[in-house]
């Protein structure tokens, strides 16, 4: 049991300890939030929002893409136009930034798994192998039932791919989205790609833990046992369990399960890596490592 008394800001010598550590380990442990997309680049204000969602901003005044996905719009066709730019700039697209290709040089040599609750595949995309990959919030390219009426989820990608395009965007040769020049972006989608369940018929929703409605199908399900069954395997191993940005929002997910884990594994080190958030018990301080930085800077210097 942990106090509730931390430790905040950088452990000295951090990043020899870390290079040292991540030398003397076979098992690395990943737990990734929001935190690693922001330094890889996926940040949903600024630049991004008024570059592809300039028109929806001026309508709505919105100040993040976050806010602007729970918003109730008037129409379905509306609705989609906004979320189908969503999905694609930030999972059909690449991060601005090879953070997570940095990340799986550092690892791709270990024994690793990580859990996530990121949704925006970038760990696959970076080559990270599925069957070491537990995502438990979701994933931004699936959709559900909206009910739901049956445990299943839906590839999106296609009719994503159709709802900007119908709005006027450009897909560029590498996956990009172009915005052309003197056009005006239409904030609606045709009727007939609006997305509904083959089986009732009802609206079709994103597949992102948001309440009780989320799906956890069978794919959901099958890597939540990979995550226990190395869980199981390895808690005799010599382990860092690398926290990569996770926040206070969600913390019983990965920080507090990699704290405790920390404080019960007989040969297990923590390690923090969160720019403005770096903390740990005072109970595992002398098991942890804390880098209050930028991760993809952090990255490039142990590489």
């Amino acid at each position: 049991m942990f106090s509730g008394k931390v430790a905040y800001g950088n452990t000295e010598n951090g990043f020899e300890k870390l290079r040292d550590a991540l030398d003397q380990v076979e098992t690395v442990l990943l737990g990734a939030g929001a935190g690693l997309s922001t330094s890889a680049g996926f940040v949903y204000t600024g630049e991004r929002l008024e570059r592809y969602f300039g028109d929806f901003v001026r309508k709505y005044h919105f100040r993040d893409m976050y806010s602007g996905g729970f918003y109730p719009f008037n129409t379905p066709q509306e609705h989609w136009a906004y979320w189908s730019r969503y999905i694609y700039i930030n999972r059909c697209m690449n991060p601005p930034k090879p953070v997570y290709e940095d990340l799986f040089k550092l690892v791709k040599d270990k024994d690793y798994f990580v859990i996530t609750t990121n949704v925006d595949h970038c760990f696959q995309k970076a080559g990270f192998d599925k069957q070491r990959l537990f995502y438990t919030q979701g994933d931004y390219g699936l959709w559900q039932c909206s009910k739901p009426c049956h445990p299943a989820t839906y590839d999106n990608a296609q009719t994503v791919r159709k709802m900007v395009e119908a709005q006027g965007f450009i897909i560029a040769e590498n996956g990009d989205l172009k915005v052309p020049e003197n056009v005006t972006l239409k904030m609606s989608v045709p009727t007939e790609l609006v997305p509904r369940c083959p089986r009732c018929g009802r609206p079709m929703s994103m597949n992102l833990r948001a309440d009780d409605t989320f799906v956890e199908d069978e794919g959901w399900h099958t890597h939540a046992k990979l995550y226990s069954d190395y869980l199981d395997e390895h808690r005799d191993s010599k382990t860092v369990f690398l926290d990569l940005g996770t926040g206070v929002n969600t913390p019983t997910i990965v920080k507090v399960p990699f704290m405790k884990m920390t404080q019960e594994w007989p040969d297990a080190t923590y390690v923090c890596l969160n720019f403005g958030e770096a903390f740990t018990p005072v109970e595992i301080q002398d098991r942890s490592i804390c880098i209050n930085d930028d991760i993809g800077d952090v990255l490039k210097q142990l590489l």
